[in-house]
């Protein structure tokens, strides 16, 4: 059976690669390899949202969701010298990846590449970034965004990715019933960008 690239522990040859990307006017070089989510370069989904969502500067705790062989969250810890990162994957090839890339860039010690388990529950986050696994199906989607924008900061925001086509419009509707006000920002190439707040009510039942 073929890995997924939310396979835990991917049985596919660990053959490596690296790719080029270009990302709020900085080149990087990434590793990547079988196995993990888009390894041939940096997905059109991720680089939409790393266009139109601002950059951010203000010192504070990221979550990267699915971080895959981990480009937002070096980007991140780059452009933000003050920020901690939490770049979280089920996926152990892919945060040996983020790893190795935290490390290339120079912020390896603010690249916490962790299993969901690993993340201590005292954590708050400023903001949650996601080109979030669509394809785990929606029962668990729903489960893991709740789980994780249950802990942003009181100010905080998220911003994801999600295909119109894999049910981004639907996607944005859900959350709002949530008590997650959500709003597109942006609308690019099949895909839509949607900024997410925190909110201090308790969530419908999912």
């Amino acid at each position: 059976m073929a890995d997924h690239f939310f396979t835990a522990e991917p049985t596919s040859a660990d053959v490596r690669r690296t790719v080029g990307a270009r990302i709020w006017g900085r080149e990087y070089t990434f590793t990547t390899s079988s196995g993990v989510f888009s390894r041939d370069r940096l997905d059109l989904g991720t680089s939409i949202l790393l266009r139109e969502a601002p950059v951010p500067t203000t010192g504070g705790t990221y979550l990267d969701l699915g971080t895959g062989y981990g480009p937002i969250a070096c980007a991140l810890a780059v452009e933000d010298p003050e920020a901690q990162v939490w770049a979280v994957d089920v996926n152990n090839r892919a945060l040996e990846l983020t790893a190795e890339n935290a490390k290339a860039a120079g912020v390896a010690e603010r690249v916490h590449a962790s299993l969901v388990e690993d993340v201590p529950e005292d954590v708050r986050f400023d903001q949650i970034w996601s080109n979030p696994a669509i394809h785990i199906g929606k029962p668990e989607l729903h489960k893991m965004l709740l789980h994780w924008l249950a802990r942003l900061a009181p100010d905080g925001v998220g911003w994801f990715v999600v295909g119109k086509n894999l049910g981004a419009d639907s996607l944005q509707r859900w959350l709002g019933e949530q008590g997650y006000p959500c709003e597109r920002i942006a609308s690019a190439k099949g895909f839509r960008v949607l900024r997410v707040t925190a909110t201090n009510e308790d969530p419908a039942p999912s």
